[in-house]
């Protein structure tokens, strides 16, 4: 038989941890999105785009605010009809191009990327594939499986000749 201090600290135990678990979650801050036309885009922000693409047209855009971060996602079309969206961090009042996302066919994707994901051991056919670059010159391949729009089945990682199946969605 348990004694009835026993329970009782337990249960003080158990609810202090609960507790705790949620204020952790009450930290996390949500993001915040807000559309933005691309004439109210600010300067600063179309100059880098610019940039990067020339011959982009910009289309529409988000900025997204959390924990302390500012992220512009500006999406656009080039000349030849293809989409491709950058995404923009701020940092000391600069913004910098942190991801540039395009859609490619499965057969775009280098070799050893392929490879990889078929070595996985996770069968999937991707009906579409999103090319994330990033800013150290890592490439995040994302791939999407038939009726699953919403999130990837799996990302590989290419960066210096080495991909990589990710057990974890990339952050960006």
């Amino acid at each position: 038989m348990v004694a009835f201090g026993t329970l009782f600290e337990e249960f003080i135990v158990t609810l202090s941890l609960i507790w705790s678990l949620a204020l952790a979650m009450a930290t996390v801050a949500d993001t915040k999105i807000t559309p933005v036309a691309a004439k109210d885009l600010p300067a600063a922000v179309v100059s880098v785009v610019k940039a990067a693409a020339p011959a982009m047209t910009i289309k529409e855009a988000e900025l997204k605010e959390r924990e302390n971060r500012r992220y512009f996602d500006v999406e656009g079309v080039m000349p030849d009809g293809s989409e491709i969206e950058f995404d923009l961090l701020e940092k000391d009042g600069a913004w910098t191009i942190v991801e540039t996302q395009r859609d490619i066919s499965w057969s775009e994707a280098p070799k050893l990327v392929r490879d990889a994901a078929a070595a996985s051991g996770k069968a999937i056919t991707p009906v579409r594939v999103i090319e994330s670059r990033q800013s150290d010159g890592m490439v995040i391949y994302e791939l999407f499986a038939a009726g699953k729009p919403k999130e990837p089945s799996m990302e590989v990682s290419f960066k210096d000749g080495q991909a990589k199946v990710l057990s974890e969605v990339w952050p960006h």
